[in-house]
C-alpha cells in the first residue's frame, strides 16, 4: 500500500496515486477529502475521531471567555457564571463541553433561544450547509455570543450578517474565517472574531493523539484489514 499526506485529497491526488488503498484524516472531519473519487477507485477513507475532542473543547471555554471580556481590550466585560450554554451536536467535542450535564432541547429552535452562549459541532453535510442564519441568531437571547469550531460552511453568512446588523448586541467567534470575514470586522469590529487559522486541534497533544492513531489505523487496516473508522461505506 501508499501512504500519502497531503492537506486536500483531491480527485487529481487520487487519480496520480495508482496504488493508494487508504487515506486517514488526522481529525473528526473529513471535508477536505473527495470520498468519491476516493469510492470509485476502491480507496478506503477514515478519519480519527476523537482525538482532538478535548483541544477544541477547550478552545471552545477559551473563546467564550474571550468574547465576554471584551476580547481582552480596555473596558467592563461579563462573566460566563451563571449564563447558559447551548451545544449544537452531541458528538465527541461537545459531550466535553457539556461535562457538567447537559438539558435535552426539544429542538434546534428552542436551543437558540435559550442559550447565551452557542456551541456549534456540526459537520458541513448537504442538510447543514448554511443552516445556520438570520432566524435562529435573532431569537437569541439579548448579549448572546454564537462558538463556531465546526465548519464555516454551515453558516449563512448573508443571515449572519443581517442578524449582527439588526442585533447590535450579538456577537460570533470562530476558528474558521468566514468568506465575508474581512467586511464583517469592517462593519461589527470586536462583535465578530476569527483565528488566523483553524487551530481547534492546533495543540501538542491532539496533533500526537491524532498522529498516532492515523498510523496505528493505517497499519491495522494493511496488516487485518480493519475498517472501523471508514467514512465512504
Amino acid at each position: 500500500g501508499l501512504i500519502i499526506r497531503s492537506d486536500k485529497v483531491t480527485a487529481e491526488v487520487v487519480a496520480a496515486a495508482e496504488k493508494l488503498k487508504i487515506v486517514v484524516r488526522a481529525g473528526a472531519g473529513y471535508d477536505n477529502v473527495d470520498l468519491a473519487a476516493c469510492t470509485a477507485k476502491g480507496i478506503v477513507v477514515m478519519n480519527t475521531p476523537g482525538q482532538n475532542s478535548n483541544a477544541v473543547a477547550e478552545l471552545v471555554v477559551g473563546m467564550m471567555v474571550f468574547m465576554a471580556r471584551n476580547q481582552f481590550t480596555p473596558g467592563t466585560g461579563s462573566e460566563i457564571s451563571g449564563k447558559r450554554l447551548g451545544i449544537q451536536a452531541y458528538g465527541n467535542v461537545g459531550r466535553i463541553v457539556a461535562r457538567y450535564g447537559v438539558e435535552v432541547a426539544d429542538s434546534v429552535e428552542k436551543l437558540y433561544a435559550s442559550s447565551d452562549f452557542l456551541s456549534l459541532h456540526i459537520p458541513a453535510t448537504d442538510q447543514t450547509r448554511k443552516s445556520i442564519g438570520y432566524k435562529l441568531l435573532t431569537s437569541m437571547p439579548k448579549g448572546a455570543t454564537l462558538v463556531n469550531t465546526a465548519r464555516k460552511e454551515v453558516i449563512d453568512e448573508a443571515g449572519l450578517m443581517q442578524a449582527l446588523e439588526e442585533r447590535p448586541d450579538l456577537k460570533y467567534i470562530t476558528d474558521i474565517a468566514a468568506d465575508a470575514q474581512p467586511q464583517l470586522a469592517e462593519k461589527f469590529g470586536k462583535r465578530v472574531f476569527a483565528t488566523a487559522k483553524k487551530m481547534g486541534a492546533e495543540t501538542a497533544e491532539a496533533n500526537v493523539n491524532a498522529g498516532l492513531a492515523a498510523a496505528n489505523q493505517v497499519v491495522d487496516f494493511l496488516k487485518n484489514g480493519n475498517r472501523r473508522f471508514q467514512v465512504n461505506k
